[in-house]
């Protein structure tokens, strides 16, 4: 999209962001400790049932901000089509995760971690603010989900 072309509806936009959520295999997750430390690394996702599934180890910095600080924010997108879901984390091991949710993240990555290391543990990120645009003339009208509600 470019400047010159008019803003998308938030309709629209939320289409657009249903579709990426389905085809896009990375995204970014930003994590703070319990010092303000931010964290921020690329990992697998999988939208299975309104929710951002992740899976790290839960060894690493992020696996522990995402278990004990049980909020992220997440981004795709580049600098001029940018999507930034802020959502709260519930944490599974492997033995705890819903079967359907790792089921759908395999079936997209063609990665199982439940058959990986015992480190590895799923992440459920809810949604609780959505925001979506392009260029700066999308900016006014970027939410689409406030308090976890989708506002179209």
């Amino acid at each position: 999209m470019k400047i010159t072309e008019p803003p998308r509806t938030a309709e629209q936009r939320k289409a657009d962001l249903l579709v990426r959520l389905e085809r896009e295999i990375d995204i970014w997750v930003a994590t703070a400790d319990a010092q303000g430390v931010p964290c921020l690394v690329p990992l697998w996702f999988v939208w299975h049932d309104e929710a951002v599934w992740l899976c790290t180890r839960l060894t690493n910095p992020t696996g522990h901000n995402l278990r004990d600080g049980r909020r992220a924010r997440l981004a795709l997108g580049d600098t001029r089509d940018v999507v930034l879901l802020d959502g709260d984390v519930e944490t599974f091991t492997s033995m705890e995760v819903p079967p359907a949710a790792a089921e759908a993240f395999r079936a997209k990555t063609g990665w199982d971690p439940r058959a990986d290391h015992a480190s590895y543990a799923f992440f459920q990120v809810r949604p609780r603010a959505v925001q979506a645009w392009c260029e700066a003339h999308e900016l006014p009208r970027r939410h689409l989900m406030r308090d976890g509600v989708w506002a179209v």
